[in-house]
């Protein structure tokens, strides 16, 4: 089916994340945006009714026309119009999803401030993600009709000051604030009370668009937000491509169902298209399925996403996330479209290596608690399974400088996902602690990262994790008992009674008096062993030996055992040092000397 594109205006799609405080109003604002444009437009334009207002599940969306700015932008692609979807989210959790999932495709992020309350934690979490994921951003006051009239501008300058200052250090420095009442009266209020400020609001949207990068190349990736049948068609679904394109008679893979589709026809913007790209909005009838099985989801190129028991993720603390990354822990995973808990195991390069750092200086956090500034380093390098890493209990904060410079080591983390998630690779990894009290005041988004390896097999950890080098660095001490020859000594209290020595046979082990020996076997049924020095003991340390036993044969009364502290009164007891790592994934726990 061609683009007939010479006979209809061709329409620039815009995506306005609209993110916010629960209760601040941000769906009464979609709805205010949506009604004030299509009634404008009526105004203007007899066609406008056809493509009129789509309010469908969280998406809305209206049209303008084009801006100056974007007349002269836009070159050889001849826009005509503009089309701004506003990507409403809901409740917290699916707020994360819904922006992560969408990252690559927001073009501009509408922050919806409630002008009474102001800041709270949750504001700044959607700035904390609007950070990691958009690069502008409009910030909006809303209610003010709740502000005493005589009151209401002094309320609302010194809360656009306050604003400001909570945004001097991050990316979204000197963007614009604006005060408006989506719906004056709140909630219960009747329809005929008109919003205040959002003509106003539209015509600084317009200022603020410019012509988004968009991708064709490469893989596939729709989120679907709305499914339903047309019969003798075929089932249609609704949403927003993030990555890729999609033409007309493509095989599509709809990886929940397990299923590839053929694509009967494409629409956009009302009207059949040949196909789509990156940023779009789009609906796609497909060959019949039930509409049911798939409310909300993502369709790909098939064989593009891969459905992960567990993956490696490069990784960086969120400054404001006040507890600690420690290994074992479990954590809220949103990856894709998905959010899912993950036991999280943290490493890092072996001490004395350094981190590969980027060239990019990045702004560390302030004091203000609400001014989240990401460590701007690259995330996405790929990851090595040919050289060694170092177990960490816990992720590592980085020595930060007086001025408060400095970064965290480069670090990286296994997530073993409850259940399997459906990703693609690269994609951006947001963990959170969402079972934290919504009402606490603190940050519940503890870290950012970057998908890099996946691990498709339920049996990963036999088939995998062997691969991947990870060690950890043990030290045991103990002593030495007696001297049987110049050569061979017996050792004690390194080892626990039922240790398996063989598993240690051949292992280096250090004297306190200098030399150097070797395991070779155990010594009896308690734990004890015999230690081989090839060089042979030093005369002094044979001495301190022998005087040594002598004092152990002193004993107490007949018949009892010889005192510890005897041994001691003129000489320290020899210790023995064993030093080596073990690699935590290795099916063999094989030691390896250090």
């Amino acid at each position: 089916m061609a683009d007939s594109s010479n006979n209809h205006p061709k329409t620039l799609n815009f995506n306005v994340g609209v993110l916010g405080h629960v209760d601040s109003g941000k769906t009464s604002l979609a709805r205010a945006l949506s009604s004030t444009a299509s009634t404008a437009a009526f105004d203007k334009n007899p066609q406008s009714r056809e493509r009129g207002i789509t309010l469908d599940l969280g998406f809305s969306s209206f049209n303008v026309d084009l801006p100056e700015q974007l007349r002269e932008d836009s070159g050889g692609h001849g826009y005509d119009n503009l089309q701004f979807t506003l990507v409403d989210c809901p409740g917290h959790a699916s707020l994360i999803r819904t922006i992560i999932g969408g990252a690559q495709i927001i073009d501009l992020m509408m922050l919806v401030v409630d002008v009474v309350k102001g800041v709270q934690t949750q504001t700044a979490e959607c700035l904390l993600i609007g950070e990691l994921t958009c690069p502008r951003m409009v910030v909006i006051l809303n209610k003010t009709d709740l502000l005493p009239p005589n009151k209401r501008q002094t309320a609302i300058d010194k809360m656009t000051k306050r604003l400001h200052k909570t945004l001097e250090n991050t990316r979204f420095k000197d963007c614009p604030v604006i005060a408006l009442a989506a719906k004056p009266g709140g909630p219960e209020a009747p329809e005929t009370e008109e919003p205040h400020g959002v003509p106003e609001l539209i015509e600084l949207l317009k200022s603020q668009t410019y012509l988004p990068h968009r991708d064709p190349g490469g893989a596939l990736l729709m989120a679907v937000d709305h499914c339903f049948s047309i019969r003798g068609q075929g089932t249609v679904m609704t949403g927003t491509i993030l990555q890729g394109a999609l033409a007309v008679n493509d095989t599509v893979e709809i990886p929940a169902l397990k299923v590839t589709k053929k694509v009967k026809s494409v629409q956009m913007f009302r009207r059949p298209v040949a196909g789509a790209m990156q940023g779009d909005r789009v609906g796609v009838c497909v060959t019949q399925f039930d509409p049911k099985l798939l409310e909300r989801g993502v369709v790909c190129t098939p064989g593009s996403l891969h459905t992960l028991h567990a993956a490696l993720i490069s990784i960086r603390k969120i400054g404001y996330f006040k507890g600690s990354l420690a290994t074992r822990a479990k954590f809220h995973i949103t990856v894709g479209h998905e959010t899912v808990m993950a036991r999280v195991t943290f490493f890092g390069l072996p001490p004395g290596e350094t981190h590969q750092t980027s060239t990019t200086d990045p702004q560390l956090p302030t004091s203000d608690p609400h001014a989240p500034e990401p460590d701007l380093r690259p995330l996405d390098t790929p990851f090595s399974f040919d050289r060694e890493y170092f177990h960490q209990d816990e992720y590592v904060i980085g020595q930060r400088e007086a001025g408060g410079a400095g970064q965290d080591p480069e670090q990286w983390a296994l997530l073993e996902f409850e259940r399997p998630v459906t990703c693609p690779i690269l994609c951006l990894v947001i963990g959170s602690k969402l079972d934290t009290d919504i009402h606490a005041n603190a940050c519940r988004l503890a870290f950012q990262g970057r998908l890099l390896e996946g691990f498709e097999e339920k049996s990963y950890s036999e088939t995998t994790l062997p691969r991947l080098r990870i060690y950890k660095t043990k030290h045991k001490e103990g002593q030495v008992e007696r001297v049987t020859d110049d050569y061979t000594v017996i050792g004690r209290n390194l080892f626990k009674k039922e240790t398996n020595l063989q598993l240690f046979v051949g292992l280096k082990v250090t004297l306190s008096t200098g030399e150097v020996g070797v395991i070779e076997g155990s010594f009896g049924q308690s734990g004890k062993f015999k230690i081989r020095v090839p060089e042979g003991l030093s005369l002094e340390t044979k001495q301190l030996l022998s005087s040594s036993a002598k004092k152990r044969v002193k004993g107490g009364a007949k018949g009892e055992p010889a005192k510890e502290d005897d041994a001691k009164t003129d000489s320290q007891p020899i210790c023995i040092n064993l030093r080596f790592k073990r690699y935590v994934f290795d099916p063999h726990k094989k030691m390896v000397q250090i």
